[in-house]
């Protein structure tokens, strides 16, 4: 569908850097902003609110800085991911610090809430929900969420087992939304790819854990250019739902590798542990998408999302020709 007119004018490729629980921050954010794509960033990456608080007086002023000095440039808005879930006690009283600060889009995980979707239409906002299969994207599309991200297999982080194109077209049949897709993404060819099955924006997160600007040490990032597809591990054993990891990050956890649940989908319900336990596990156990096969190298994110815009222009070229 036709991106709304507030986000396509300010976007100068389709896509979003996802929100990656402690690797992502207002440094990779506003650098990905500047560079026409949507930086975002967990709110629970700052330890308490009154420090969320503090990123986003910060991601205001300085894109609006930016923006008054460079007024030739596409500059994306950016977005934060809230936690709607009982294990997060904090994420009402970040909804209405989004609500204060005006955050131009907020990304749910956990829950889908009407509350979470009024308050931020309240000031012209918009939502994104992620997903991993059409169950929950109905519950989505019941909370008027404007769009749907489809986490399919191969995603970092909580990911679903599902193909993402059957899961690009499930989420179709209920919601006539924004769908992103999730899952294995790293090139600027696989935008096209995805814009070509059915979804409106991209959603890449591996791929951004090796900038610069990512708050991964580099022995994470290390292991994610050591990594092939075949390293990554979808399993609930860390967070208590699936989630994918890398392989070498586990068995150095001591994870018992012959042991490991390879479960598919689990329900969202009371499967999580609780916020404290979740931060101390995914410190010391890495998580990656599969596109980590495709990924050789630590760069600025300005250059890699240079790189990627003319990977994806050259795709639509081979395809399309010149114009």
């Amino acid at each position: 569908m036709p991106l709304p007119t507030s986000l396509e004018a300010n976007l100068d490729l389709p896509l979003v850097a996802a929100p990656m629980f402690l690797i992502s921050g207002p440094d990779l954010a506003i650098a990905c902003c500047k560079q026409g794509i949507v930086g975002s960033f967990p709110a629970l990456n700052q330890r308490s609110s009154d420090g969320f608080e503090s990123w986003l007086i910060r991601m205001n002023d300085e894109l609006a800085r930016f923006r008054s000095d460079n007024p030739e440039r596409t500059i994306a808005p950016y977005a934060v991911n809230l936690i709607v879930h009982n294990t997060n006690p904090r994420w009402e009283a970040d909804l209405e610090l989004c609500v204060k600060h005006q955050v131009p889009i907020v990304i749910t995980s956990l829950g889908a809430a009407t509350k979470v979707t009024e308050a931020v239409h309240s000031y012209g906002g918009l939502v994104f929900h992620d997903v991993t299969n059409q169950k929950h994207a109905r519950k989505a599309a019941a909370a008027g969420v404007d769009g749907i991200i489809a986490v399919s297999a191969g995603a970092g982080g909580h990911a679903g087992t599902t193909n993402p194109f059957v899961l690009v077209h499930e989420i179709r049949e209920v919601f006539d939304g924004m769908i992103l897709l999730a899952g294995g993404l790293s090139k600027g060819e696989d935008i096209l790819a995805a814009q070509a099955m059915g979804a409106d924006l991209c959603y890449l997160g591996t791929r951004f854990i090796n900038t610069t600007e990512s708050q991964a040490e580099a022995a994470y990032q290390n292991m994610i250019i050591e990594a092939g597809s075949g390293d990554i591990i979808h399993t609930p054993a860390v967070s208590g739902i699936p989630a994918n990891f890398m392989r070498q990050s586990l068995e150095a956890a001591g994870y018992p590798m012959d042991k490991l649940n390879q479960a598919g989908d689990i329900d969202y319900g009371e499967k999580l542990k609780p916020m404290d336990d979740e931060a101390k596990a995914w410190k010391t156990v890495w998580s990656a998408g599969h596109g980590v096969s495709q990924i050789n190298d630590v760069l600025p994110t300005a250059d890699l999302v240079t790189r990627i815009r003319k990977e994806y222009q050259a795709a639509k070229a081979r395809l399309c020709g010149p114009n």
